[in-house]
């Protein structure tokens, strides 16, 4: 392994993360809410040691090998996080474990929350944990691949460990352009969130923090009742497109802006929509007798279907207390999530589709044995090596779901609390069912079972084999 460029990565990602603290310490000393020592210490610590191994640590140009990468991040992942937990610690005076949960939720956008009166903590502190939805939405390895030609360092094993989906499409012949590329549209998409929610009557403060939940799909608010606070249609409407557009692939978001508007043939965002559009129509009209019209069921309806298969859970209803079909349909949508190259989560929208036809020309092997039926996905024939990727992947996340809900059980926790916490963290979405429900958080869980959750979170962003192949004796061996 190139263990000193590992080192030398690891440096970088760190200054990068220091700095950021800059921006919630500007907020802490622009609202004087107290909290400026929890970002200057980190922050200050982090350029420190950043500087010090970027600039002493030589490596020769070299390439990484998919074990460097599959190391390299899931290790920028979990030091990011206890980096970013100082300011918790400090100013916030959190414990490790819950720091660490709250910062692990905050990278990976899950939006799983300790905090019961999110509105007591400081601005600053609230600003930091929006800022690190939107800094893991796209990913903070795509982010610092933009530095990696100054180092010498092929960037495509990093950017293939680190994205969400089967496979990383390339959008320019360098990785490091494609990197740019697609923090360019998210960056623009958040533009155009902020300005939008300003018009709908949030001040800049919530329009920043609300956007870095939406585009990143994670679903921190500012607010002890999330985005119901602001009783606005307006904003409801706004904020459920967004979701929808960063559960699309970003990829198709770049070709579109480009004038590419043949990328909307594109099969999985057209599956995408479709079960969308289902979910909707049927939610809406599961709930209609609850409010007063077709119209405002729709609203609601749309809003938390949206949410739920972003995995980006925002509230603005108490779905439990809806009828039994809509919580079904909600809790479905928990295990299919966006599509792949977006910033949502779970098992991913190309991966049940491929699974589906698959499943189809299986049965059209038992009426036709001698038949030939090719998967045929936008027109290009998919590889066998490509399904079985796609379904050991399925596997693997059913498994680790089980294994995840059986492990809190353990510790007392009961059955649909236990289930959907399991779901609700692998699948990076935050709210579940029973007691982690859309009006509940998950403070009361032990630390035993707040370390567990934290692992499925960093496990389900990374998708699953990132970080299981690092489990495997023979990964470390020669």
């Amino acid at each position: 392994m190139h263990t000193k460029t590992i080192f030398k990565f690891l440096s970088i990602l760190i200054l990068i993360i220091a700095g950021f603290m800059l921006f919630p310490l500007a907020f802490s000393v622009y609202y004087k809410d107290g909290a400026y020592l929890g970002f200057i210490l980190p922050s200050s610590i982090g350029i420190f040691f950043g500087l010090l191994g970027s600039t002493l640590i030589k490596t020769d140009k070299e390439q990484l090998s998919k074990k460097d990468g599959f190391l390299l991040v899931t290790l920028s992942w979990i030091v990011v996080s206890f980096i970013g937990s100082l300011p918790y610690i400090i100013s916030a005076h959190m414990s490790l474990t819950n720091a660490f949960f709250e910062t692990m939720s905050g990278f990976t956008t899950t939006g799983a929350s300790i905090l019961s009166d999110i509105e007591s903590l400081p601005k600053s502190i609230l600003f930091w944990r929006s800022l690190t939805h939107w800094l893991g939405g796209m990913g903070i390895i795509v982010l610092a691949v933009a530095v990696l030609p100054m180092l010498g360092i092929g960037g495509i094993q990093l950017i293939k460990a680190e994205s969400p989906g089967p496979s990383i499409e390339k959008i320019s012949p360098r990785i490091t352009e494609t990197a740019k590329y697609l923090w360019f549209v998210y960056f623009f998409f958040s533009v155009i969130e902020v300005i939008l929610l300003l018009f709908g009557g949030m001040n800049l403060f919530d329009s920043l923090t609300h956007t870095f939940g939406t585009m990143a799909t994670g679903g921190f608010s500012t607010k002890n009742t999330s985005v119901a606070y602001f009783h606005s249609a307006y904003i409801d409407w706004v904020i459920t497109i967004f979701m929808f557009i960063a559960g699309a692939n970003f990829s198709i978001h770049f070709r579109l802006l480009t004038g590419k508007f043949s990328s909307l043939k594109d099969d999985e965002l057209i599956f995408y929509t479709l079960i969308v559009a289902a979910a909707v129509l049927f939610v809406s009209i599961d709930i209609s007798n609850q409010y007063n019209n077709f119209l405002e069921a729709m609203r609601y309806g749309a809003f938390q279907v949206v949410s739920i298969i972003t995995t980006t859970g925002y509230v603005t209803a108490d779905y439990e207390k809806w009828p039994h079909f809509a919580q079904s349909i909600l809790f479905i949508l928990m295990f299919i999530g966006g599509c792949s190259g977006s910033t949502g989560g779970s098992i991913k929208v190309i991966r049940i589709y491929t699974l589906l036809k698959q499943s189809i020309n299986e049965i059209k092997y038992h009426i036709h044995s001698k038949g030939v039926f090719s998967l045929i996905i936008n027109n290009q024939m998919v590889r066998k090596n490509i399904v079985y990727s796609i379904s050991g992947f399925f596997f693997l996340y059913i498994t680790t779901f089980a294994v995840v809900a059986l492990s809190i059980s353990l510790f007392g926790i009961d059955l649909i609390t236990a289930i959907s916490a399991s779901a609700a963290a692998l699948g990076n979405i935050g709210p579940g069912f029973g007691l982690v429900g859309p009006t509940d958080n998950y403070a009361f869980l032990p630390a035993a079972v707040k370390w567990i959750l934290s692992f499925a979170m960093l496990t389900g962003r990374l998708e699953i084999y990132t970080v299981f192949v690092l489990l495997v004796p023979t990964f470390w061996k020669k």
